[in-house]
């Protein structure tokens, strides 16, 4: 089946002049024009665009995308360096988790403090916090900033 770029871009929720780009920047070599000029899309080209908006939205930048594509355009030979590229960026992905469930676990942490103030009809902030009401990561943070 084939899809025209509106098509494309409304599955995927991307804008067209995005897709334009990415052709443009040489991230679709393989898209197919009919004989009028108009994009058609495959769904293996729904596949790979679903792959580079993956890695756009984790961060990699465009360089390296091209660069996964042309490793890609070059067949199997480069299926080493592809594994390895996939393998550091989401190593990368996994830290980046790591992080921000570390800031949620203390957003959630502030989160029911203010409810439990706002429930009890407090004003003022507690001048102390006992080390066991905060977070993991919280508690490590305060027992090197007192040097413990």
């Amino acid at each position: 089946m084939t899809y025209t770029i509106g098509e494309i871009a409304q599955r995927l929720g991307i804008a067209r002049s995005a897709l334009r780009y990415y052709e443009k920047e040489g991230l679709l070599p393989f898209v197919e024009r009919s004989d009028s000029g108009i994009r058609q899309f495959t769904d293996i080209d729904l596949e790979w665009l679903i792959i580079i908006d993956s890695f756009k939205r984790t961060g990699m930048p465009l360089k390296g995308i091209k660069e996964f594509v042309g490793m890609f355009e070059e067949g199997k030979s480069t299926n080493k360096q592809r594994l390895e590229i996939i393998q550091r960026h989401k190593d990368l992905i996994k830290k980046q988790m790591e992080e921000l469930n570390e800031i949620l676990e203390v957003l959630e942490f502030k989160e029911k403090y203010y409810q439990a103030s706002v429930k009890n009809g407090e004003t003022a902030s507690p001048k102390t916090l006992e080390m066991n009401d905060l977070p993991p990561n919280l508690q490590a943070v305060r027992k090197k900033v007192r040097g413990d």
